[in-house]
């Protein structure tokens, strides 16, 4: 299994990051991308896939601080890039529920980092909370120049999903898809994604799956539980698990490239 979004640089992890690590292994989790959500981040989040074999990262801006956008870290991630432990752009889109930069600020950003991916030939790790319209306007004009793009814990609707996949987007699932309450639209929608275009994470530390049992001590999500997200998704679209697994892996690697 791998898990494309794990907030492994979270000071949530900083007390057990090693034992995290080594659950996540004995639970069949021998891959993860580490997301970077600042340019400062993404700098972590490189430290830490270079110190963990099993780790790649990504090198990006989160719309919520789109507002410190600016050359200087244009720049810095453009260095970070030239990793080869960095294998994608991003998290970078737009979030205007919670409008931490205004969305004018957030779609610079978005447009910026498109931009770079495409410059770099570099896939996208896209977000898109409550903006799919002017997501989709400004990512439409670069899909012929990007080499592939997820979009990270969809939680949209169908017509969304839709939209994305007929533009050739992975959909990223989570732990969400467990939630009785607020996962049940996108749980009925799940059967709608072609395996060839899905993939699941967990965002630890956040988005803990609400039916694990028994329920962790912690309500801090880790990617240990990435197997029980697997089985879920796997149940509620009528798949073998197994089948599941490897074809989801062979995803991860067609659009990251990496070997795990």
């Amino acid at each position: 299994m791998f898990d494309i979004g794990v907030n492994l640089t979270s000071s949530r992890f900083d007390q057990d990051r090693d034992a995290v690590l080594l659950r996540a292994r004995e639970a069949g989790v021998n891959g993860m991308l580490l997301t970077g959500t600042s340019v400062a981040e993404s700098e972590a989040a490189l430290a830490l896939a270079l110190r963990y074999p099993s780790c790649w990262s990504t090198a990006g801006v989160h719309p919520h601080d789109a507002s410190r956008w600016s050359d200087e870290g244009e720049q810095r991630l453009r260095q970070l890039a030239a990793h080869p432990r960095v294998v994608a752009i991003g998290e970078c889109g737009l979030d205007y529920n919670r409008n931490y930069s205004t969305p004018q600020a957030q779609k610079r950003a978005f447009s910026a980092q498109l931009a770079l991916a495409a410059e770099l030939s570099m896939p996208v790790f896209l977000h898109c909370r409550e903006a799919h319209s002017h997501f989709i306007k400004l990512l439409d004009p670069w899909l012929d120049k990007l080499p592939g793009a997820v979009l990270h814990c969809f939680t949209g609707t169908s017509e969304e999903a839709r939209a994305c996949l007929e533009r050739g987007l992975f959909l990223g699932i989570t732990g969400w898809v467990c939630d009785e309450r607020r996962g049940l639209g996108l749980r009925a929608l799940l059967p709608t994604i072609p395996a060839q275009r899905l993939m699941l994470e967990t965002d630890a530390p956040w988005l803990l799956a609400r039916d694990i049992k028994p329920k962790p001590v912690s309500r801090r999500n880790e990617p240990a539980f990435l197997a029980h997200i697997l089985t879920q998704v796997a149940g509620w679209r009528g798949e073998d698990k197994a089948w599941l697994e490897q074809t989801i892996d062979e995803n991860v690697r067609r659009l990251f490239g990496v070997v795990f």
